[in-house]
C-alpha cells in the first residue's frame, strides 16, 4: 500500500507529500503512551526522614509534576500571635531569598523548566506548590527549600505586602459575591475567638504591626521538620526522597533553630452565635445588568472532623441539599435535583441563591447553607432556610441517596484527574494522618452510607446551637433565639415555623 501511495500528489502534504497515512513518518520519534500497571504503583509512598520531615509521592503518567511543601500552620494557629501573619506570608512566599535576589529571578528560573509557582494559606494549612517538568526536580527541591527556610523578608517586600493586603482587604467589601466574607463571619460565629474561628484575613489594623520579628517569632514555631510535608505528584518516590535529604535534612532556617517553640495545640471549641453586618448592598454592582440589592444570611451547624467516619455521611448529606444561584453556571439542569433546588429555589423565585456548603477540620466541621434574597423578604427566607435543616431529619429516599451518592462520587475522580489537585490531596492527607486514603477507598465508603446514616448525623448535629452570618439590611432579620428556636424543631411542621417568624 506505501508504494501505490508514493505516487500520489498531496496538495497539502507538507515535508512529507508522498507517505501513505497508514504509514509511520520518517524520522518521527516513537510514541509513548500510558500502560495500565498493577495498583501498587498508584499507591502513595511516604518516608519519614531522620529530622521529621515526610516525604510523600504519587505516581503519575505525564512529562510534568507537581512539588511541594505543606505546612501544619494558618490562622487558627494565630492565638499567640498577632492575627494576619498567615496572610503575610502567602503574600510573601516566593519573594527573595538567600540564594535568588528577588522574585523575578525565582520566576525566571522556573521559566527555564517551564515551570510555575503558587502559595495559598488557609485556617490549618501553608502549602508553597511548583508546577514544572519533571526534569528539572532537583532545581524545583532546591528552590522550595529555600522558599520555605531562607526567605530574606526584607523591609520593602513587607512594605509592598502591606500595601496588597490594605487593598485585598477593600476588594473584598466591594465584590458583589460576598460568599468570602459569609464564610468568615460564619466561622467567627460557630468558634468565637478561638482556633478555625480566628481571621483569616489580616485585619487593617494589623497590617503596621507585623513585621520581620514577628514574622521570625511565628515561623521559629510552626515552621519545623515535623510538621511539614514535602508532596510529589509525577516523579519517583527515591529520586524525590533523594532531593529531600540534600536540601531539607540539617538545614538551619534563617530564623535559627535553637529558639523555644510554643505551638498552640488547641482543640477547636463550638460555640454557636450570630455576627451581624449592617451594609448598604444596593451599589455593589452597578452597570448595565447591576445585581439587585441582596441581604445575605448563612445559617450553620457543627457537622464533624474529616478523620471521623461520619465524614463521609456529611460529605454525601452536603450534596444531597446542594443548590447554587438562580443563574449557576455549568448550564440546563446542573444540580437541578438536589434539595434546595427542589424546595427552594423552584418554589421560591424571589430567592436568588440557596446553597450548601460543608467546611471540615482536622478536629471539627461546619455545615452551612447562603441563602440570598431581597432585604424586605429576609424573615421567610431564614424560615425556609431554617425548615430546609429540620427535614433532613426526615426520610431519606433511596433514589435520592443513590442520586447525590454518585454524584460525589463522579466529582471526586473528576477532580483527581488533575494533577495539582492530587498533589494537594496527597499532601494535606499525609499532613494530618501519615497516610493517604485512595479514591476507590473513598468511593467504597461512599456507596456503603444509608439513610440511617443520614439521619444519624443530621440528629447529632440539630442538638447543637446554630451559627448565623448576616450581611447586608438586616432590619427585618429575625432575632437569634427566634432561629434557634426553630431549629430546635424537630418535626418540621410549619405552624410551628411561622409562629415564631412572625
Amino acid at each position: 500500500r506505501c508504494g501505490l501511495a508514493a505516487g500520489r500528489s498531496y496538495s497539502g502534504g507538507g515535508a512529507y507529500p508522498s507517505v501513505s497515512l497508514t504509514c509511520p513518518l520518517p524520522g518521527v520519534p516513537k510514541a509513548v503512551f500510558a500502560a495500565a500497571e498493577s495498583r501498587e504503583r498508584f499507591e502513595t509512598r511516604v518516608t519519614v526522614l531522620e529530622n521529621g520531615l515526610r516525604v510523600a509521592s504519587q505516581n503519575k503518567f505525564g512529562q510534568f509534576c507537581t512539588v511541594g511543601i505543606l505546612v501544619n500552620s494558618g490562622s487558627r494557629h494565630e492565638a499567640k500571635y498577632l492575627s494576619g501573619i498567615s496572610h503575610f506570608l502567602e503574600k510573601l512566599a516566593f519573594s527573595s531569598t538567600a540564594q535568588f535576589g528577588s522574585k523575578d529571578e525565582i520566576l525566571l528560573t522556573l521559566e527555564k523548566h517551564g515551570g510555575i509557582c503558587d502559595c495559598q494559606a488557609s485556617r490549618d494549612t501553608i502549602m508553597y506548590a511548583v508546577s514544572a517538568d519533571a526534569r528539572g526536580l532537583d532545581t524545583v527541591v532546591n528552590l522550595l527549600a529555600d522558599v520555605t527556610l531562607q526567605p530574606r523578608l526584607s523591609d520593602e517586600e513587607i512594605e509592598m505586602t502591606r500595601m496588597a493586603i490594605r487593598f485585598e482587604l477593600e476588594d473584598l467589601n466591594m465584590r458583589p459575591d460576598p460568599e468570602p466574607l459569609l464564610t468568615e463571619m460564619i466561622h467567627a460565629a460557630a468558634f468565637r475567638d478561638n482556633t478555625v474561628g480566628l481571621n483569616r484575613f489580616c485585619p487593617v489594623e494589623n497590617t503596621d504591626k507585623i513585621d520581620r520579628a514577628v514574622l521570625h517569632s511565628y515561623l521559629s514555631s510552626y515552621y519545623t521538620p515535623d510538621r511539614m510535608v514535602l508532596a510529589g505528584v509525577g516523579i519517583e518516590h527515591e529520586q524525590l526522597v533523594e532531593c529531600a535529604r540534600k536540601y531539607l535534612l540539617g538545614v538551619e532556617p534563617v530564623w535559627g533553630s535553637g529558639r523555644s517553640r510554643a505551638v498552640d495545640r488547641s482543640v477547636a471549641q463550638y460555640t454557636g452565635g450570630i455576627v451581624k453586618v449592617e451594609k448598604d448592598m444596593s451599589d455593589v454592582s452597578l452597570g448595565p445588568t447591576p445585581i439587585p440589592e441582596l441581604t445575605h444570611i448563612m445559617i450553620g451547624l457543627e457537622s464533624c472532623s474529616f478523620l471521623e467516619d461520619d465524614f463521609i455521611p456529611f460529605a454525601v448529606l452536603n450534596m444531597m441539599m446542594g443548590g447554587g444561584g438562580s443563574f449557576s453556571a455549568g448550564g440546563p439542569g446542573k444540580g437541578m435535583f438536589t434539595r434546595l433546588y427542589l424546595n427552594v429555589l423552584n418554589r421560591h423565585h424571589w430567592m436568588y441563591n440557596a446553597t450548601s456548603y460543608h467546611h471540615s477540620y482536622e478536629d471539627t466541621g461546619l455545615l452551612c447553607i447562603h441563602a440570598s434574597a431581597d432585604p424586605k423578604q429576609v424573615r421567610e427566607m431564614v424560615e425556609i432556610i431554617t425548615r430546609e435543616f429540620i427535614l433532613m431529619a426526615g426520610a431519606v429516599g433511596e433514589v435520592e441517596l443513590e442520586r447525590a451518592k454518585t454524584q460525589l462520587k463522579s466529582m471526586l475522580m473528576m477532580n483527581l484527574e488533575s494533577r495539582p489537585v492530587i498533589f494537594e490531596d496527597v499532601g494535606r492527607q499525609v499532613l494530618a494522618t501519615n497516610t493517604r486514603k485512595l479514591p476507590h477507598e473513598l468511593c467504597a465508603l461512599i456507596s456503603q452510607v444509608k439513610p440511617t446514616d443520614i439521619k444519624r448525623v443530621v440528629t447529632k448535629m440539630l442538638h447543637k446551637k446554630p451559627a448565623v452570618a448576616a450581611l447586608g439590611d438586616l432590619t427585618d432579620l429575625p432575632s437569634y433565639e427566634h432561629i434557634q428556636a426553630a431549629l430546635s424543631s424537630k418535626d418540621g411542621r410549619l405552624p410551628r415555623l411561622y409562629r415564631l417568624f412572625r
